[in-house]
């Protein structure tokens, strides 16, 4: 398996594990303990990792999401609380969904091993959010609490390089949102209004920026041999299912 294959082929399972623990009840429970919206912790749990910046850098690095959006859970956020302050409650709470979650999987301390080789050799240039997130302090060093951090910086990572290759794509986020899966439905989730753009013009560059993703995102594979990735990609597919069988949860 290339690099390049095993980006894509573990698209879906980072996606899944990545971004469950922010879908759990017990994290919305923490927001409002915190006393935040789900969507200002949503906002300030991934942007915060930046530190107490301005929102229109906040908008500039999540990207996908409306700056207007962002700006409106940013703004909600800092009023509460410093936004690395709830950036570390966000990780904590990724943290205790793992332990939760993860920590009876057999392959866990293989995933570990071999995700930590990959996000520690991935290249940060261009990729400030996974950046970010790859330099906050783990503070649980369960495998479980460490399997779901480090499935979250797979997912940051991955992230990171789609907007890379969305915007060298000659695409803007909306417009790529508009001719993915989603399509209204997700541009509408990310706070977009409309009119929006006709998807159909745009899908050619939409694939191309796919591939592009999967360029970018599996050079950080290159730290495995062929086998090792073939394995990880396997063992993230198997863990993902668990997780369905156990409690189904949105991918997003």
């Amino acid at each position: 398996m290339t690099p390049e294959q095993a980006a894509a082929a573990g698209k879906r399972a980072i996606l899944k594990l990545g971004g469950a623990f922010g879908h759990d009840p017990r994290t919305m429970r923490r927001a409002r303990q915190l006393g935040l919206t789900g969507w200002a912790f949503y906002v300030a749990g991934r942007g915060g990792a930046l530190g107490d910046v301005r929102a229109d850098t906040v908008a500039g690095v999540l990207g996908f999401i409306a700056p207007e959006a962002v700006h409106d859970g940013w703004e909600a956020a800092r009023k509460v609380a410093p936004p690395l302050e709830i950036a570390a409650h966000n990780l904590g709470e990724c943290c205790r969904w793992g332990r939760e979650n993860l920590s009876t999987f057999f392959g866990l301390e293989r995933v570990v091993e071999l995700a930590e080789r990959v996000v520690v050799s991935a290249e940060a240039a261009g990729l400030p959010l996974f950046a970010a997130w790859r330099s906050m302090p783990i503070p649980d060093d369960a495998p479980g609490a460490r399997a779901a951090v480090l499935s979250h910086l797979l997912r940051e990572h991955r992230g990171a390089a789609h907007l890379l290759a969305v915007r060298a794509s000659n695409l803007t986020p909306l417009e790529a949102i508009i001719a993915g899966p989603e399509k209204e439905a997700g541009a509408t989730a990310f706070g977009w209004q409309p009119p929006y753009p006709a998807a159909e013009p745009l899908m050619r560059r939409r694939a191309w920026a796919e591939a592009l993703t999967d360029r970018i995102a599996g050079e950080a594979y290159r730290v495995l041999d062929p086998g090792e990735r073939q394995e990880l990609v396997e063992l993230l597919e198997t863990a993902s299912k668990m997780l369905s069988e156990s409690s189904p949860v949105p991918v997003g």
